[in-house]
Order: structure tokens, then sequence, then C-alpha cells
């Protein structure tokens, strides 16, 4: 797989205005578009929000024939008429729910966890201006509480896989997606993010920055070929265990 490592601002002539400065959304979406010409399967491209919301990246992968489920922050905010929802949060607050017995919009899925843990959540689909369970774009809202849907357990999510029985199904050129497996997508960013994480970490990601642009380059093919191997030892099947080991009692003598 292609790899590029990001080089900050500081190290072009003209900033974030230098011709040959990319953020790393748009390194992103490169990478990705580069992955499906070399025959690259995939689902669809899942991304968090610590960049800032990523209409541009998401209009890159579309025009890209690429799917996404990408994450939104709470606050994403989108012109609406009076009353109707204007950020992700009022379209969820929007949403019927009374309790588990009784849940309204929502549905019960079960996400599994990098370390093996199952818990219950609730998705559902929610509108939000042009986004909605029909529309082009759909909005998922993944939580562990509907009634209070707690900032570090709800996930707010964007995608353009249909969901199924939608008249977009036909039209589409990627499978649907149901909302258990929406989530699951997207939950899968963290495994590899954490894994990652810490393979930087181990080779000094907290110098990443004040390195020279060859430093950086060299640093980042470290990494992935660290990260490779990890990754490639993990899901190697295991060596067969060699029959142990014991003296040839017949050459032994007694002294």
């Amino acid at each position: 797989m292609h790899a590029c490592p990001y080089t900050p601002a500081h190290h072009f002539p003209r900033g974030k205005n230098d011709p040959g400065f990319r953020t790393k959304l748009q390194i992103a979406a490169g990478l990705a578009t580069r992955a499906k010409a070399a025959g690259l399967v995939f689902r669809a491209v899942a991304a968090d929000c610590a960049y800032g919301d990523q209409d541009s990246f998401r209009a890159a992968l579309h025009a890209a024939g690429l799917p996404f489920v990408t994450a939104l922050k709470p606050r994403h905010g989108t012109w609406a008429y009076g009353p109707h929802a204007h950020t992700p949060v009022d379209a969820a607050r929007l949403l019927a729910w009374q309790d588990p017995e009784h849940p309204g919009d929502w549905s019960r899925i079960e996400r599994t966890f990098r370390d093996g843990h199952t818990a219950t959540w609730w998705a559902a689909e929610a509108s939000l201006g042009w986004w909605g369970p029909d529309g082009n774009v759909r909005l998922v809202v993944a939580t562990a509480d509907p009634a209070t849907l707690p900032a570090k357990a709800t996930r707010y999510l964007a995608t353009d896989l249909p969901r199924p029985g939608s008249p977009r199904v036909a039209e589409s050129p990627h499978p649907p997606a149901a909302l258990a497996e929406t989530v699951r997508i997207y939950g899968l960013r963290h495994w590899v993010e954490q894994s990652y994480k810490q393979v930087e970490d181990d080779l000094g990601r907290a110098d990443f920055q004040v390195r020279s642009d060859t430093a950086i380059q060299r640093h980042q093919a470290l990494v992935n070929c660290a990260f490779s191997f990890c990754w490639n030892t993990w899901f190697a099947p295991p060596r067969p265990l060699r029959p142990p080991r014991h003296p040839d009692l017949t050459h032994c003598q007694a002294r």
C-alpha cells in the first residue's frame, strides 16, 4: 500500500499558502484514490473529525467514487428554517425515545471493541438539512444513551452508503449498509488508530514535527514498516510447536 507523510506548513516557503503544502485530509483523499486505482477493494473510507469537519474531503471521495463513513463534530452547523435542526445534536434530540422497551426511532446494536468486550449501543437515522435516511448523504447517530447523548459515548456519522430498502439502493454503486454495519465500519478506525499510535509513540512521535523534512520522511517509513510487521505477525497463523527434546540416554555413562 502507498504511504505519504504529512509535512508541517513551516517547512514550506509560503507556509499553508505554498502550492506544495497539503493538509492531512488532502493527503488521505489522494491515497484512497490511488488505492482504488491500484485495485485495492475496501468497504468504505472511515475518518474522524480531529482535523475539522470534512466537507471538501467527502466531496473528493465522492468524486473518486469512494464510499465513506466520517465523523461529524456535534456542533457542525447547517442552515435550516426556523425550528428545524441546525446541528447533529439538534437532529439527534428530535428523535423519539422513551426507554429500552420503547425505543421509538432508535435501534439496538451490539458493539465489539478492540479488547473483545461488547456493549449495547443505540443507533438511528436522523435528518439535518439535505442529509437524511434517503438522501445522498445519511446522518447516523450512535450512542450509549439516547436520553442524554453523552459526549464521550455518542458518534455523529455522515455516510453515502444507502440504507437497506432505500430508493437509492438501485442507483448507488455501493452496497447498502444497515445502522449496525455503518457504526461497525467507523469503529474499525479506532482499532487501526490505537495500534498505529502505539507504534508511532514507541518510535518517537513526540519529536516528529521538529525534525527536518527528510527526517520526517525517514521516520514515517520506519513507522509504516513497524506497523506492517506487527499486523503481519498478528494475522499470521501460529507456527507448529516443536516436540520437546529429550537427552539421549543411550550415551549416558555412570560416573
